[in-house]
């Protein structure tokens, strides 16, 4: 998180933090763009939503890790060439895209790790989701990153 973003968020106060709410504004994304907050009920009701689009990208990755590999090597691949690699990379770029404007943060693909903003004992954090979670069981400081990661 950078220093402005911090101060930012400090400056708002206590924001009315019922149901989906605005935190602050996010820094380096231009001062229109606001940050959505998720509780923690929330983040977890959001992402048993887009368990099976997340499903479904983790299959088009794996489809376009497979092609890419044939491709390298010339092999025959039953999943085509190198069309079929563009459309299913563009597939999951939309998908991953689409999450992101869902004020969802990507951060990464392979796994999946999805971070959802929230607010904890007054701090941000990071209600935390990696591929293989059951759920979201973990949430770290909005400035320790992956590394900070606690169980909720």
């Amino acid at each position: 998180m950078t220093e402005s973003y911090v101060s930012e968020y400090h400056r708002l106060g206590p924001i009315v933090r019922t149901g989906l709410t605005v935190a602050g504004v996010a820094a380096g994304r231009g001062s229109d763009i606001l940050v959505a907050m998720f509780t923690l009920d929330e983040a977890r009701a959001r992402l048993a939503e887009l368990l099976p689009r997340l499903e479904e990208l983790v299959g088009v990755r794996a489809d376009l890790a497979e092609l890419r590999a044939d491709l390298d090597t010339g092999a025959q691949s039953e999943l085509g060439g190198l069309a079929e690699a563009k459309a299913l990379e563009a597939r999951l770029y939309a998908g991953l895209e689409e999450i992101a404007e869902q004020d969802i943060e990507v951060k990464g693909f392979a796994p999946l790790l999805l971070d959802f903003p929230g607010e904890l004992d007054g701090r941000p954090v990071r209600w935390c989701w990696l591929e293989g979670d059951t759920g979201i069981d973990w949430y770290h400081r909005s400035d320790t990153g992956f590394a900070g990661r606690r169980p909720c």
